[in-house]
């Protein structure tokens, strides 16, 4: 059962305005000491997990404009381990399910979930445990391929990792300094130390190794 008066701080990220007002709407009935900020895309999380490092859970969907699939939960994970990810998606198959997991999740929800399934969820990840839907423990998770590309991702610091979504993303350079307000040789440099971390050697292998994270990942090997 909830601890209705737990002052939680949670982030929800997720590029819908009316489904965030709904979870918000929800999150207020079963926590209504809770503390809530919202973000809409990968860049807007990037900053609010900065600024706040001691959140007590992130609510994170998978389809976030400026990211693919699993990538921003790989980025969170690997840079703000503190944080417990759960992620809340309309993608609720069990190999997504497992592959949310595998990389790192400590829940997942279901948007259809009801209210009294959401409040058990949220008291038990923040509580230190785990929860997800009955079922998914037997369901293929992520490939070899997959985790290794979610290593490599881990390994990038934050602007490495912006730098590598926006290359996946299909910006150049330029449009990439542009948007980080750096100049084109330091995107140069983050970029050998992409290829270096991730043991590629061009851009296209990049993209297909983003790819990798996708939903419906891209069939083809990144990582030989």
């Amino acid at each position: 059962m909830p601890n209705n008066n737990q002052a939680i701080n949670i982030i929800i990220a997720d590029d819908h305005p009316l489904f965030r007002l709904a979870l918000k709407n929800s999150l207020q009935q079963s926590f209504p000491s809770c503390s809530i900020l919202e973000a809409e895309d990968f860049s807007s999380l990037t900053h609010l997990l900065a600024q706040n490092p001691q959140a007590d859970i992130l609510l994170l969907d998978l389809q976030m404009p400026g990211c693919e699939g699993f990538s921003a939960l790989v980025y969170a994970v690997a840079q703000f381990p503190q944080i417990p990810v759960m992620v809340v998606s309309a993608h609720s198959e069990p190999e997504i399910i497992r592959r949310s997991m595998d990389h790192g999740a400590t829940g997942f929800l279901p948007k259809s979930a009801d209210l009294a399934v959401m409040s058990e969820a949220l008291q038990t990840v923040i509580d230190g445990g785990l929860w997800q839907p009955e079922g998914a423990d037997s369901a293929v998770g992520a490939s070899a391929t997959e985790e290794a590309v979610a290593d490599g991702l881990s390994k990038l610091t934050q602007q490495q990792f912006r730098v590598a979504s926006m290359v996946y993303q299909g910006l150049l350079n330029k449009q990439i300094a542009a948007e980080l307000n750096i100049t084109e040789a330091t995107v140069k440099a983050h970029m050998t130390e992409i290829f270096r971390k991730l043991g590629l050697n061009s851009r296209t292998q990049v993209v297909l190794a983003m790819g990798q994270l996708a939903v419906k990942p891209q069939g083809v090997e990144a990582f030989r």
